[in-house]
């Protein structure tokens, strides 16, 4: 796929539905240029276009990724994943799957709580979050809401076919937010499996 193609997904994702004019400002092109990119996406089944929501005026229309576009990001080993994950449970048990997944949170809570221990401002462990975040291929960015709140944004989850098949791991990431960004309350707000494009946060001062 050609580096154009390439920006026009990861806007997408990481940003959300775009029209033609938005995606050309964004990648510096002109309109035509971003149209003979979109040809060729939906051709691969790769995007489809939706009317816009919202506004006044006449109705426009966005670009938004299919199911196969947001498929192009990786989701970490997806069907080896899922199997071992019916396999711990066909051989252990619900309690043997629960165990495993304690597992992986203990580490990540060790992880996560070493790296931000050293400094109790709120921002700066919510920086610190994200990035590793960021670095475990979740595309997270965090953001201030304005009103004395943040939110924290993770635009792809890479382990979503693991998730979907036991969503102990999303509760035990709600559960390591809270630990890590604590005394600070954090509620999950949009979230993947429940068919948002995105999984965020609301992370409230305390």
């Amino acid at each position: 796929m050609t580096a154009p193609a390439d920006a026009i997904l990861l806007r997408l994702k990481t940003g959300g539905p775009a029209s033609t004019a938005e995606l050309a400002a964004h990648l510096g092109v002109t309109r035509q240029a971003v149209r003979l990119q979109t040809e060729k996406l939906v051709a691969q089944g790769l995007l489809a276009s939706e009317q816009a929501r919202g506004g006044v005026g006449r109705p426009g229309s966005v670009w938004n990724l299919t199911a196969a576009g947001h498929a192009r990001f990786p989701d970490a080993h997806a069907q080896v994943t899922v199997e071992l994950l019916e396999a711990v449970r066909e051989e252990f048990g619900p309690a043997g799957l629960d165990r495993l997944i304690r597992r992986r949170e203990d580490a990540s809570r060790k992880l996560y709580m070493t790296a931000l221990a050293a400094d109790p401002d709120l921002e700066a462990r919510l920086d610190r979050l994200t990035r590793l975040r960021a670095a475990e291929g979740y595309m997270a960015e965090w953001s201030s809401a304005g009103d004395g709140t943040y939110v924290l944004v993770e635009n792809h989850c890479p382990i979503c076919a693991a998730a979907t098949a036991c969503q102990g791991f999303c509760r035990s990431e709600l559960t390591l937010f809270r630990e890590a960004l604590a005394p600070a309350t954090v509620e999950r707000i949009d979230h993947i499996l429940q068919g948002a494009r995105r999984c965020a946060y609301l992370v409230t001062p305390p």
